[in-house]
């Protein structure tokens, strides 16, 4: 029964980090309300880093490229060509999206235990998503690759990404939202929206690692009920992400956004 907790925990996570459904607010959701609970923070942690899996796995080439166009600049002769490569200006503005994030992560930290024990708080930032997606596919289509987005750009979809802190805000969603807003094209949006994932999923997880050495937890780790959640979340992730693509090529966000509209309608007469 332990692993089928996790399985199903690891299943929720791996589809709704990369739905613009918020994974935040259905895991408060499905703690609260399906009465499911989160077996620690440590296991947490320990999914977050799995759908990373999902995104090195289905992004893998993009990496590698970003990777290689930063290596190179150990010769001399390309600093000359620094601002031509593509794939060097894409991981730049992963860097500095990811700047505001940090920034608003700090400044509102003091609000998120408040908001994450508050099932009808999650509620309301789930219309709140479903509206951003609505308005977001209502735009006509933006022509903008990484080759035509500008440093505002990155630092706008970084803010839009620090408001998907609290839960019931989707992370996604906000991001491609905020990029459809700047007019990229939905590819690039899409693309950009998951890796600025890693940065923040990495920066989430050092800081809830960091709390629970400074408070001593004792953990104790039943490695296959890690594994059990890790590898869910993982495969969960890879089929959520190329599913999300393939409806937003085709105009489809409104798909989520009457979803998170239903489930918001749902918690708020839960919980009033």
């Amino acid at each position: 029964m332990d692993y089928l907790k996790a399985a199903l925990i690891g299943l929720i996570q791996g589809l709704t980090e990369f739905l613009p459904v918020s994974s935040s607010g259905h895991l408060v959701l499905t703690q609260q309300v399906l009465g499911i609970e989160m077996p620690g923070i440590t296991f947490e942690v320990f999914l977050h880093l799995g759908t990373l899996v999902s995104v090195f796995w289905v992004f893998r080439q993009r990496i590698v490229s970003i990777i290689k166009s930063f290596l190179v600049l150990f010769k001399k002769e390309e600093w000359a060509r620094f601002s031509s490569s593509v794939d060097r200006r894409f991981g730049i503005y992963l860097i500095v999206a990811s700047i505001p994030t940090a920034i608003m992560a700090f400044l509102l930290n003091d609000y998120l235990e408040k908001a994450f024990d508050t099932p009808l708080f999650v509620g309301i930032a789930l219309a709140v998503t479903g509206g951003m997606l609505w308005l977001a596919d209502s735009l006509p289509g933006g022509n903008k690759d990484i080759s035509k987005t500008s440093p505002v750009d990155a630092v706008l979809i970084g803010v839009f990404q620090g408001f998907a802190i609290f839960p019931g805000i989707s992370r996604s969603g906000a991001t491609i939202s905020g990029a459809l807003f700047r007019k990229l094209d939905k590819r690039t949006a899409a693309e950009f929206s998951f890796l600025l994932s890693i940065p923040a999923i990495l920066g989430g997880a050092l800081v809830e690692i960091i709390k629970i050495i400074r408070d001593g937890a004792d953990v104790a780790f039943n490695w296959l009920f890690f594994l059990v959640g890790i590898t869910v979340a993982a495969v969960a992730g890879i089929l959520a992400i190329n599913f999300f693509i393939r409806l937003l090529v085709k105009d489809r966000l409104r798909i989520f956004a009457v979803y998170c509209w239903i489930i918001s309608i749902v918690v708020i007469f839960i919980t009033l």
